[in-house]
């Protein structure tokens, strides 16, 4: 028997699978607050899916490939859009979205989903911090501490950059002996 914990974990992750293109077009409507808070959803069912997964001593093998795949749709959404707003460098936003992909395709090879280095995790979460705060509505602080918020996330997007590029030399640098990821 399948442990409810399993099944609700895979929901949540399929969930996060879809909400980036809903994400990209509240973006696009200038609606920011209910993007901002569809990324919070996002964030909160990726630690959610983690936390459940666990509970059920592991997710399936299909959890845990599809997994970083919904955090990459999740996160590639808002990338696209900070980058087509001049708000980051296109050439950074395809930098990541290349290493996410080349990952993404190496893992995908590996029969247990490869799972995620600590960088990986500290990638992750480095970059929801730089995206939710690149993305603090307007409306919802004085315009100088939104502003500074934005700064913080721009200046926050950089170390998330070298930890993601770090993270995928440590994934695809050969290793002897046992393989751990």
């Amino acid at each position: 028997m399948i442990s409810p914990w399993r099944l609700w974990a895979d929901r949540l992750t399929l969930l996060r699978a879809v909400l980036g293109a809903p994400l990209l077009l509240l973006l696009a409507s200038g609606q920011q607050s209910w993007a901002w808070l569809l990324l919070l959803i996002g964030a909160i069912s990726d630690w959610a899916d983690g936390w459940m997964a666990r509970k059920a001593d592991g997710g399936s093998s299909w959890g845990a490939k599809l997994d970083p795949l919904a955090d990459k749709l999740l996160i590639s959404a808002p990338l696209i859009w900070l980058a087509a707003e001049r708000q980051l460098p296109l050439w950074a936003v395809w930098l990541l979205l290349a290493r996410e992909l080349l990952i993404s395709g190496w893992r995908s090879g590996s029969s247990s989903g490869a799972p995620a280095s600590w960088l990986g995790k500290w990638k992750t979460t480095l970059q929801f911090l730089s995206l939710f705060l690149m993305l603090w509505p307007a409306g919802w602080s004085a315009d100088q501490l939104t502003l500074s918020l934005h700064a913080l996330g721009w200046w926050l997007y950089w170390p998330a950059l070298v930890l993601a590029l770090w993270s995928a030399l440590a994934y695809l640098k050969p290793r002897s002996g046992t393989h751990r990821h």
